[in-house]
């Protein structure tokens, strides 16, 4: 019996294997409204919450297309549509993306799974954003395994001279040296490499990296 293409993604995704982030949130029914009131009290306090924006916001001409991979609340994509880009958030966690639809109302906010996400244009060819971002530790906090899908799946959907913007922290469970080999089966680059969002150095010491990615910066 054939399965149309929507009900075989349905059944793809009904299967994988839950993310940690998953996991943590069966084991804390509170982590994403921790998540939320934990970035509201830093907002309140006037701590400085838009590095990654900025970042970011250098690399693009005005009204870029921008896909904020693992969204979240929208904390980076909303400050991104604020400064006049056109942003879509992936995000599997419902509760985090209803605070997105809430605060950031204008901009497009979709539930599906970053290893097999599709997004088509008029055409059904897969929509491509000068600018993907992948912040807030998301490939940590992958399903096992998933790494690899999941940054194919980002150069997927990267336009041709666009970049990929991926930061995380090396003390977790994903390494660099598996970082770097999904980087190459997708075909990916480094264009630079920092330690912080305001583009300190990066070293073999570094505790995070800040990764700007391209197609042809091998």
């Amino acid at each position: 019996m054939a399965f149309p293409c929507f009900a075989l993604r349905f059944y793809a995704q009904s299967m994988s294997e839950e993310t940690l982030w998953q996991k943590q949130s069966r084991n804390n029914p509170q982590q994403a409204k921790n998540y939320i009131q934990a970035f509201a009290t830093l907002r309140t306090a006037g701590k400085d919450l838009h590095g990654e924006a900025r970042f970011v916001d250098a690399l693009l001409q005005r009204n870029a297309r921008v896909l904020d991979a693992g969204c979240g609340t929208g904390r980076v994509g909303g400050e991104l549509a604020r400064r006049s880009h056109r942003v879509t958030g992936i995000d599997l966690d419902v509760e985090l993306l209803t605070q997105a639809r809430e605060d950031f109302p204008d901009s497009r906010w979709v539930h599906q799974d970053l290893s097999t996400f599709e997004l088509n244009d008029n055409d059904l060819e897969p929509e491509v954003f000068e600018a993907i971002i992948c912040t807030g530790n998301v490939l940590p906090f992958l399903a096992p395994g998933t790494s690899e899908a999941v940054v194919q799946n980002l150069a997927r959907h990267l336009a041709e001279d666009g970049r990929l913007v991926i930061g995380f922290s090396l003390e977790k469970t994903y390494s660099l040296i598996q970082f770097e080999k999904d980087l190459e089966a997708a075909q990916l680059g480094f264009v630079a490499r920092f330690s912080t969002w305001d583009m300190r150095e990066f070293s073999e010491d570094s505790d995070f990296i800040v990764a700007l990615l391209s197609r042809n910066a091998h």
